[in-house]
């Protein structure tokens, strides 16, 4: 997210230096980048005009301090405030779900039409059921698109929760109310109920939706926002907070928001909580939204939070650790190893998705990544490494002319692929070796030389 923000803050770090306090004449150049930066970014005037005179305001007799370059301090003061304002000055209480209430406890989702209202929904309850082991049930009230129903059964379905069937030719507010009975009877946690989408001018539809939540009195009322519609979604919170007591925000499509206005916008603009993003068509792909990660993601600091908590879902933990006790022996990591390794990158997503976590100067290879073409790659070499005996794969280093050309043709692909595919392996091979002589700072010169040497991940 904020790409030009990112870059364009780079380039100023580098060209304010040895100066041993911030004022406004070196820092005027770079709050001109920020604001033009978030004025691309399709972020609302009101926002970037009070955003700049916050940065401004505590930017003025700033001390350098240490090793740090007044540009690098700068950028400290442009952090803190981007967190102020899409939420750090939140009580934490704020961003959580309010679920303390009898049960069941009723989220209502309203938004735009388009906004993923009803992926959001199966997110949400895969979220709920995981993370606060509530047992769900989920209710459609979109009697206008036909499929409405129909998809939020099958997302339920994959979540793993309840679906409670609603009939086109009802009426919402019968539909609810039915489910709200249903779901007291058989003792659901919670019920999220999933509305129709409608324009924030639709004057019809944004009065059915409020008395809709006057009739069931949610406990959530959050608004699902499409990211990647910047300023308008200011204009359309203020429409919804109008209409609807919203208690918080859920971002959707961050992931594909070059721009980001919207993170910062809809906050300041409603004055609700951000409480989560989604990422992805996944229903995985969905997080608690954390300010601060948001800013350095923002800053090209990484989200590293982000990224350890999308490892920890998908990586099988035993298998992990079986192969850190092996390199921690001194055993020799194998091609065994690297095929479990591959099959882990797999379970975590997109390729792309998960280096655009890391900070900026691995991040930049997210840029080259084609995720099919990637998936392509490890696809290939799994082929490789299962067309070669078990022998062949705990001792890599037998392997020479002929049995290359066996594992090639097993494969059903070239000797080249196949002495690529062992070149690969044996760098990694390296990073583990280095891994256990505690070599950080080798280990990061050694991802930077295999810039380019790994067909279909990028250069990564």
């Amino acid at each position: 997210m904020l790409d030009s923000l990112t870059q364009r803050l780079s380039k100023v770090v580098k060209t304010i230096t040895g100066q041993a306090r911030l004022t406004e004449a070196n820092t005027q150049e770079m709050l001109r980048e920020v604001r033009i930066a978030l004025l691309e970014a399709d972020v609302a005037i009101p926002v970037v005009r009070e955003l700049i005179n916050r940065i401004k305001e505590k930017a003025l007799g700033e001390e350098v301090v240490g090793s740090l370059t007044p540009g690098q301090a700068l950028v400290g003061v442009v952090h803190q405030e981007l967190i102020n304002v899409i939420g750090g000055g939140d009580d934490p209480k704020a961003s959580e779900l309010s679920l303390a209430v009898q049960p069941p406890a009723i989220i209502l989702l309203a938004g735009l039409q388009g906004a993923g209202k009803t992926t959001t929904a199966g997110k949400l309850s895969l979220w709920l059921r995981e993370n606060r082991k509530k047992k769900i049930l989920t209710v459609s009230t979109d009697v206008y698109r036909p499929a409405a129903i129909d998809q939020l059964k099958t997302v339920s379905e994959q979540a793993g929760v309840d679906f409670f069937p609603s009939n086109p030719n009802e009426k919402p507010l019968d539909i609810a109310n039915r489910a709200v009975d249903y779901a007291k009877r058989h003792f659901y946690d919670v019920l999220i109920v999933d509305t129709a989408g409608r324009l924030a001018i639709d004057e019809v539809m944004m009065n059915e939706v409020a008395s809709l939540e006057q009739a069931i009195h949610p406990v959530e009322t959050l608004f699902v926002v499409d990211a990647m519609v910047g300023q308008d979604a200011v204009n359309t919170a203020k429409a919804f907070g109008e209409k609807l007591p919203l208690t918080g925000i859920i971002l959707t499509k961050v992931d594909g928001d070059s721009r980001g206005g919207a993170a910062l916008s809809v906050r300041y603009t409603t004055g609700k909580p951000i409480k989560f993003i989604g990422v992805g068509e996944k229903l995985t792909g969905f997080q608690r939204f954390d300010p601060q990660a948001m800013a350095g993601r923002i800053l090209g600091m990484g989200d590293i939070v982000s990224l350890v908590d999308d490892v920890k879902r998908s990586v099988d933990v035993k298998e992990a650790q079986k192969i850190a006790e092996k390199i921690k022996k001194g055993e020799d990591f194998d091609l065994d190893d690297f095929k479990t390794q591959l099959s882990q990158m797999k379970n975590i997503g997109s390729f792309s998705s998960l280096i655009e976590k890391l900070p900026s100067q691995f991040a930049e290879a997210a840029q080259n990544i084609d995720d099919d073409q990637a998936k392509k790659q490890v696809a290939r070499t799994e082929g490789i490494i299962n067309s070669m005996t078990p022998y062949e794969r705990r001792k890599p280093e037998i392997i020479k002319a002929s049995r290359k050309r066996r594992i090639a043709a097993g494969a059903g692909v070239s000797v080249q692929e196949v002495n690529r595919m062992l070149k690969q392996f044996e760098q990694s091979r390296d990073v583990m070796k280095m891994m256990k002589k505690g070599g950080l700072s080798k280990m990061m010169r050694a991802f930077r030389g295999m810039k380019g040497k790994f067909p279909g991940f990028g250069g990564f």
